[in-house]
Protein backbone atom coordinates (compact mmCIF):
# COMPACT_ATOMS: atom_id res chain seq x y z
CA UNK A 1 0.00 0.00 0.00
CA UNK A 2 1.07 3.69 -0.66
CA UNK A 3 0.74 6.96 1.07
CA UNK A 4 -1.21 8.58 -2.04
CA UNK A 5 -5.16 8.03 -1.43
CA UNK A 6 -5.40 11.64 0.30
CA UNK A 7 -3.04 13.07 -3.08
CA UNK A 8 -5.83 15.27 -4.72
CA UNK A 9 -6.22 16.98 -1.61
CA UNK A 10 -3.13 17.41 -0.72
CA UNK A 11 -2.61 18.77 -4.30
CA UNK A 12 -5.06 21.39 -3.48
CA UNK A 13 -3.46 22.09 -0.41
CA UNK A 14 -0.01 22.61 -2.05
CA UNK A 15 -1.91 25.04 -5.11
CA UNK A 16 -3.20 27.08 -2.02
CA UNK A 17 0.40 27.87 -0.20
CA UNK A 18 1.72 28.25 -3.90
CA UNK A 19 -1.04 31.02 -4.54
CA UNK A 20 -0.18 32.48 -1.18
CA UNK A 21 3.81 32.53 -1.45
CA UNK A 22 2.94 34.26 -5.04
CA UNK A 23 0.53 36.78 -3.40
CA UNK A 24 3.22 37.73 -0.69
CA UNK A 25 6.13 37.92 -3.23
CA UNK A 26 4.26 40.44 -5.12
CA UNK A 27 4.01 37.91 -8.12
CA UNK A 28 0.78 36.80 -10.04
CA UNK A 29 -1.12 33.89 -8.98
CA UNK A 30 -0.03 31.00 -11.40
CA UNK A 31 2.92 32.74 -11.78
CA UNK A 32 5.67 29.41 -10.59
CA UNK A 33 5.13 26.12 -12.14
CA UNK A 34 4.33 23.34 -10.01
CA UNK A 35 6.00 19.72 -10.83
CA UNK A 36 4.67 17.08 -9.34
CA UNK A 37 7.04 14.57 -8.41
CA UNK A 38 5.48 10.84 -9.54
CA UNK A 39 8.95 9.05 -9.05
CA UNK A 40 8.11 5.95 -7.47
CA UNK A 41 4.80 5.91 -7.76
CA UNK A 42 2.93 3.74 -9.78
CA UNK A 43 0.06 5.21 -12.35
CA UNK A 44 -2.80 4.08 -10.38
CA UNK A 45 -1.72 6.45 -7.56
CA UNK A 46 -0.36 9.55 -10.46
CA UNK A 47 -4.09 8.87 -12.30
CA UNK A 48 -6.46 10.78 -9.43
CA UNK A 49 -3.27 13.91 -9.24
CA UNK A 50 -3.88 13.83 -13.38
CA UNK A 51 -8.10 13.62 -12.90
CA UNK A 52 -7.63 16.87 -10.02
CA UNK A 53 -6.16 19.01 -13.23
CA UNK A 54 -2.26 18.39 -12.90
CA UNK A 55 -0.31 18.10 -15.73
CA UNK A 56 3.18 19.02 -15.03
CA UNK A 57 4.76 15.77 -13.14
CA UNK A 58 8.54 15.32 -12.35
CA UNK A 59 10.42 11.84 -12.71
CA UNK A 60 13.88 10.57 -11.47
CA UNK A 61 14.34 7.79 -14.04
CA UNK A 62 13.99 7.11 -17.93
CA UNK A 63 13.15 3.35 -17.60
CA UNK A 64 10.27 4.08 -14.55
CA UNK A 65 8.77 6.97 -17.35
CA UNK A 66 9.03 4.84 -20.43
CA UNK A 67 6.84 2.19 -18.52
CA UNK A 68 4.49 4.45 -16.82
CA UNK A 69 3.82 7.63 -18.91
CA UNK A 70 3.03 6.47 -22.60
CA UNK A 71 -0.54 5.09 -21.24
CA UNK A 72 -1.05 7.62 -18.68
CA UNK A 73 -0.38 9.93 -21.88
CA UNK A 74 -3.27 8.24 -23.89
CA UNK A 75 -5.76 8.51 -21.07
CA UNK A 76 -5.03 12.34 -19.98
CA UNK A 77 -3.88 14.89 -22.75
CA UNK A 78 -1.58 17.49 -22.13
CA UNK A 79 0.76 16.26 -19.45
CA UNK A 80 4.61 17.84 -19.32
CA UNK A 81 7.17 15.39 -18.15
CA UNK A 82 10.19 16.52 -16.32
CA UNK A 83 13.52 14.75 -15.69
CA UNK A 84 14.73 15.53 -12.50
CA UNK A 85 17.04 12.77 -11.95
CA UNK A 86 20.83 12.27 -13.00
CA UNK A 87 20.88 11.35 -16.64
CA UNK A 88 23.44 8.98 -18.10
CA UNK A 89 24.90 9.42 -21.72
CA UNK A 90 23.37 6.06 -23.03
CA UNK A 91 19.88 7.04 -21.64
CA UNK A 92 20.08 10.32 -23.67
CA UNK A 93 17.79 8.74 -26.58
CA UNK A 94 15.55 8.01 -25.01
CA UNK A 95 14.81 10.96 -22.75
CA UNK A 96 15.11 13.37 -25.60
CA UNK A 97 11.87 11.41 -27.06
CA UNK A 98 10.13 10.66 -23.58
CA UNK A 99 10.58 14.22 -21.56
CA UNK A 100 9.52 17.71 -22.46
CA UNK A 101 11.83 19.48 -19.57
CA UNK A 102 15.12 18.25 -18.58
CA UNK A 103 16.49 19.54 -15.31
CA UNK A 104 19.76 18.02 -14.92
CA UNK A 105 22.21 18.65 -17.49
CA UNK A 106 25.38 18.58 -15.57
CA UNK A 107 28.51 17.97 -17.49
CA UNK A 108 30.06 18.06 -21.44
CA UNK A 109 28.64 14.23 -21.80
CA UNK A 110 25.77 14.92 -20.85
CA UNK A 111 25.18 18.00 -22.95
CA UNK A 112 27.37 16.39 -26.22
CA UNK A 113 24.93 13.96 -26.15
CA UNK A 114 21.91 15.67 -26.09
CA UNK A 115 22.72 18.09 -28.97
CA UNK A 116 23.50 14.56 -30.56
CA UNK A 117 20.16 13.40 -30.15
CA UNK A 118 18.61 16.99 -30.62
CA UNK A 119 19.67 17.17 -33.97
CA UNK A 120 18.57 13.56 -34.70
CA UNK A 121 14.99 13.30 -33.55
CA UNK A 122 14.65 17.51 -34.07
CA UNK A 123 12.71 17.35 -30.87
CA UNK A 124 14.10 19.58 -28.31
CA UNK A 125 13.36 19.22 -24.51
CA UNK A 126 13.68 22.32 -22.60
CA UNK A 127 17.04 22.32 -20.62
CA UNK A 128 18.22 23.14 -17.29
CA UNK A 129 21.58 22.86 -15.98
CA UNK A 130 21.86 21.40 -12.86
CA UNK A 131 23.95 23.53 -10.16
CA UNK A 132 25.75 22.04 -6.68
CA UNK A 133 24.89 25.74 -5.00
CA UNK A 134 26.58 23.82 -1.54
CA UNK A 135 29.56 22.17 -3.28
CA UNK A 136 28.37 19.04 -1.89
CA UNK A 137 30.25 15.86 -3.10
CA UNK A 138 27.68 13.30 -3.01
CA UNK A 139 25.51 15.70 -5.16
CA UNK A 140 25.61 15.85 -8.80
CA UNK A 141 25.71 19.13 -10.49
CA UNK A 142 28.40 22.17 -11.67
CA UNK A 143 30.04 23.91 -9.05
CA UNK A 144 28.57 27.78 -8.50
CA UNK A 145 32.27 28.96 -9.86
CA UNK A 146 32.37 26.50 -12.98
CA UNK A 147 28.75 26.82 -13.86
CA UNK A 148 29.21 30.34 -16.28
CA UNK A 149 31.78 28.98 -18.53
CA UNK A 150 29.88 25.37 -18.89
CA UNK A 151 26.59 27.27 -19.82
CA UNK A 152 28.73 29.19 -22.82
CA UNK A 153 29.95 25.70 -23.67
CA UNK A 154 26.92 24.24 -23.94
CA UNK A 155 26.22 27.02 -25.99
CA UNK A 156 29.20 27.95 -28.11
CA UNK A 157 30.20 24.35 -28.26
CA UNK A 158 27.50 21.98 -28.10
CA UNK A 159 24.47 24.37 -29.51
CA UNK A 160 21.95 23.80 -26.79
CA UNK A 161 19.32 26.29 -25.60
CA UNK A 162 19.38 26.63 -21.79
CA UNK A 163 16.30 27.43 -20.52
CA UNK A 164 17.51 27.84 -16.82
CA UNK A 165 19.46 26.34 -14.07
CA UNK A 166 18.36 24.21 -11.37
CA UNK A 167 19.72 23.14 -7.16
CA UNK A 168 18.78 21.52 -4.62
CA UNK A 169 20.31 23.34 -1.28
CA UNK A 170 21.93 21.22 1.36
CA UNK A 171 19.28 19.82 3.62
CA UNK A 172 20.18 20.91 7.07
CA UNK A 173 20.82 24.71 6.09
CA UNK A 174 18.39 27.39 5.62
CA UNK A 175 17.90 27.48 1.83
CA UNK A 176 17.46 31.12 0.98
CA UNK A 177 21.13 31.59 0.59
CA UNK A 178 21.09 28.90 -2.21
CA UNK A 179 18.02 30.06 -3.76
CA UNK A 180 19.69 33.78 -3.70
CA UNK A 181 22.95 32.30 -5.33
CA UNK A 182 21.08 30.42 -8.55
CA UNK A 183 19.28 33.32 -9.18
CA UNK A 184 22.25 35.52 -8.95
CA UNK A 185 23.88 32.90 -11.33
CA UNK A 186 20.89 32.72 -13.56
CA UNK A 187 20.60 36.53 -13.88
CA UNK A 188 24.41 37.23 -15.08
CA UNK A 189 23.73 34.39 -17.61
CA UNK A 190 20.40 36.21 -19.02
CA UNK A 191 18.58 32.97 -17.69
CA UNK A 192 14.69 33.28 -16.62
CA UNK A 193 14.35 29.68 -15.44
CA UNK A 194 14.75 28.81 -12.39
CA UNK A 195 14.03 25.28 -10.88
CA UNK A 196 13.93 25.53 -6.91
CA UNK A 197 12.06 24.56 -4.32
CA UNK A 198 10.63 21.31 -2.89
CA UNK A 199 8.37 20.15 -0.63
CA UNK A 200 9.72 21.64 2.84
CA UNK A 201 10.93 24.77 0.90
CA UNK A 202 8.83 25.32 -1.90
CA UNK A 203 7.50 28.73 -0.41
CA UNK A 204 10.72 29.69 0.28
CA UNK A 205 11.67 29.71 -3.47
CA UNK A 206 8.89 32.02 -4.38
CA UNK A 207 10.71 35.48 -3.38
CA UNK A 208 14.04 34.37 -5.01
CA UNK A 209 12.31 34.06 -8.43
CA UNK A 210 11.30 30.23 -9.07
CA UNK A 211 9.97 29.66 -11.91
CA UNK A 212 9.54 25.82 -11.34
CA UNK A 213 9.16 23.92 -8.21
CA UNK A 214 9.43 19.98 -7.59
CA UNK A 215 7.02 19.03 -4.99
CA UNK A 216 6.91 14.77 -4.35
CA UNK A 217 5.96 13.65 -0.92
CA UNK A 218 3.81 16.71 -0.14
CA UNK A 219 1.57 15.31 -2.68
CA UNK A 220 1.84 11.94 -2.79
CA UNK A 221 2.82 10.91 0.82
CA UNK A 222 5.11 8.73 1.96
CA UNK A 223 7.08 6.84 -0.52
CA UNK A 224 6.76 3.16 -1.54
CA UNK A 225 8.92 1.19 -0.19
CA UNK A 226 11.65 -1.11 -2.19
Amino acid sequence: MTDASNAPARLAAVRAALAKAERAAGRPEGDVGLVAVSKTFPAEDVAPVLEAGQRLFGENRVQEAKAKWPALRERFPGVELHLIGPLQSNKAAEAVALFDVIHTVDRPKIAQALAKEIAAQGRAPRLYVEVNVGGEAQKAGVLPEETDAFLARCRDEFGLTIEGLMCIPPFDEPPAPYFALLDKIARRNGLKGLSMGMSADFTDAVPFGATLVRVGSAIFGSRPKP
